[in-house]
């Protein structure tokens, strides 16, 4: 069994972490704060110079890297919090590389360096909650696999994971060579936060260690060799949705929408998020499009219908298709049996099968150049 960790080994351990240039530890230096220890995830805070936050990545790397080289750990995240060091006299953190942990990245490399878990990695995403981003998730994930592709799936979403209910299993990753190993389930690699969080712990995260959180996932998972990786993002267009966009390199992202009027709005805000940071939008996926009553066959546009298509002919963007309110699309979803596993040949799944098969005939060949960020 391995080793508990305890404070007293993450600070031993940071303490070994020299500031360049300097004969200063972290620890020494009182920019250690916060430290949160369990079940073998660390989380901290590193106190850096205000004007030097965007450049403080090796230090923090470091840090982490120090830390996840611990038995027993399987993550490590820091969060940097912008405030000036309590006593005058104290070094400030230098972007330069941390002296007893070798050379960093330079900052150019820093600040474009981006994952490519999968050959081709798609975002799934919704500008709000609510509209069955997940399961389309899942169930699309589990129809490129039909499709004889070899599929992952990551669960982005670090407030609300919905991954594990979703593929039935409460396993935890292990951690092997300082990766996490991930849940295999329907014949899917996946991870989730909530694979490493009991199920009712609420994760009371700040920005930047969502963002940490995230840009781990990508880095420190064995991921193997995917065809594609899907990652379910969490709704609306915020840190996570803009680290997703800097630092894993999109093959493009599908957008998820009821046909109402409400929901679409946000939509068209998702999607403008994703042009401007220049990922390709690969279409709009109207969910909940129909509902048809078991007992007559008649369809029923419970809430509305074709709004999504007619969006995405506004916009200039494809639509992929609509799924309907069905009852074991539902039930699938909350037993941990999606639809698409539990009966691929049936009518439930035949929608998935065509979205994906349109998706496989549009992803680009091409890898993208990391984003540049512009505000008008």
């Amino acid at each position: 069994m391995s080793p508990s960790i305890t404070e007293e080994d993450v600070l031993k351990t940071l303490s070994s972490v020299t500031i360049s240039g300097t004969s200063h530890d972290l620890v020494a230096t009182g920019l250690v704060s916060g430290v949160v220890v369990k079940n073998g995830h660390i989380g901290f805070s590193l106190e850096v110079d205000p004007k030097k936050v965007e450049k403080s990545e090796p230090i923090k790397q470091a840090a982490e890297d120090a830390l996840r080289a611990l038995p027993g750990v399987l993550s490590a995240t820091a969060m940097l919090t912008a405030h000036n060091p309590a006593q005058a006299q104290q070094p400030q953190v230098s972007p330069a590389s941390p002296g007893s942990q070798g050379a960093a990245p330079s900052e150019a490399a820093a600040e474009t360096r981006m994952y490519k878990p999968a050959k081709h990695v798609i975002a799934v995403a919704s500008g709000k909650g609510g509209v069955g981003k997940s399961t389309t998730a899942i169930n699309l994930a589990l129809a490129l696999q039909q499709l004889g592709q070899n599929v992952a799936i990551l669960d982005a979403d670090i407030y609300g994971p919905s991954l594990p209910k979703l593929l039935g299993t409460k396993e935890r990753p292990r951690a092997e060579n300082n990766k996490l190993v991930p849940i295999k389930a329907h014949g899917l690699t996946a991870m989730s936060i909530g694979f490493l969080v009991d199920e009712d712990a609420p994760t009371i995260w700040r920005g930047p260690m969502v963002m940490s959180a995230i840009e781990q996932m990508l880095r420190d998972v064995e991921w193997g060799d995917p065809d594609i990786l899907i990652i379910d993002m969490p709704p609306g267009t915020g840190d996570a949705q803009l680290t997703l966009s800097q630092r894993a390199s999109l093959a493009g992202a599908v957008i998820v929408s009821t046909p109402q009027d409400l929901a679409l709005i946000d939509a068209r805000k998702g999607l403008n998020m994703f042009r401007k940071v220049h990922v390709p939008v690969l279409g709009i996926i109207e969910n909940m499009s129909y509902f048809v009553c078991p007992n007559c066959q008649t369809s029923h546009d419970i809430f509305s219908r074709g709004g999504a298509e007619k969006e995405a002919k506004e916009l200039g963007v494809p639509f992929l298709g609509a799924i309907p309110l069905e009852m074991a699309i539902r039930s699938g979803a909350d037993a941990g049996s999606p639809v698409v596993a539990a009966d691929p040949d049936g009518a439930n799944s035949a929608p998935y099968i065509s979205i994906a098969k349109t998706l496989l005939a549009s992803l680009p060949e091409q890898n993208r150049t990391a984003p540049t960020i512009t505000i008008n």
